[in-house]
């Protein structure tokens, strides 16, 4: 019996139907197992408290956010407004779920500073939609106005990994001196290098031609869109990358 027991375990690991966390129990979400922790990722959400979370340029947090089943979630775009994180990243990368309602709309900011009118006018976003029934043309994973995967083989349409509306799909977010990616669902879209001379020209032909300090800041928050549609987050993890790597 122990015997056939271990063999199950053993084939749901291959799998991946078994997660392991670091408390030893199955998919838990908002944990890091030792392995992560080993390797410098940490959690800016903890599933329980808003724990540093603020809303752009105010203090606390408005009504329409709210911690749900484990959640960060904009449960109402009326009052929600964009939330920033508690501490400020250079170089890093991201890791989160989101999952968005029907039609929604949403973003992460990054290099946000809190000394401007809005968060965009610094901080470039990764953009987060229902891709089937929102009405933004700039698509989910994009680079807000900027950058866009190229056509996928397959399909003849432009790349998309996104699942549809109510499921969790997967964020990775690479932020370095040397190059930033942007990826959902483990499938690569793109990468672009900050202040280099193809991101400076794209930049000029858009509409943040007009704020002088849009991607220049080199540091600051990571923001969430709150005011498009309703949207929760879960597992947000952050690993620093050293200057120079």
């Amino acid at each position: 019996m122990q015997k056939r027991i271990a063999s199950v375990l053993l084939c749901l690991v291959s799998t991946g139907l078994l997660l392991a966390t670091s408390s030893g129990r199955a998919g838990e979400p908002n944990t890091l197992s030792d392995t992560e922790k080993a390797a410098g990722w940490k959690l800016i959400f903890d599933g329980k408290t808003f724990s540093g979370w603020h809303n752009f340029k105010k203090e606390g947090v408005r009504a329409g956010w709210q911690i749900k089943d484990g959640t960060l979630a904009c449960i109402d775009p009326h009052d929600a407004g964009d939330i920033v994180s508690p501490g400020q990243y250079e170089w890093f990368e991201l890791e989160l779920e989101y999952n968005i309602s029907e039609g929604g709309n949403s973003g992460i900011m990054y290099h946000v500073a809190q000394d401007r009118g809005a968060a965009w006018e610094t901080g470039p976003e990764f953009q987060l939609e229902d891709n089937e029934k929102a009405s933004d043309p700039q698509r989910c994973g994009w680079l807000y106005a900027l950058y866009q995967p190229p056509t996928d083989a397959k399909t003849g349409k432009t790349l998309d990994a996104t699942k549809a509306a109510g499921q969790w799909n997967h964020v990775r977010l690479l932020i370095s001196s040397t190059r930033c990616e942007h990826a959902i669902n483990g499938v690569k879209y793109f990468d672009y290098v900050l202040g280099s001379a193809d991101f400076n020209a794209r930049v000029a032909k858009s509409k943040f031609a007009k704020m002088p300090m849009f991607a220049k800041t080199g540091k600051g928050h990571i923001a969430l869109q709150g005011d498009h549609g309703q949207v929760s987050f879960r597992n947000i993890k952050v690993r620093e990358i050293p200057a120079g790597k």
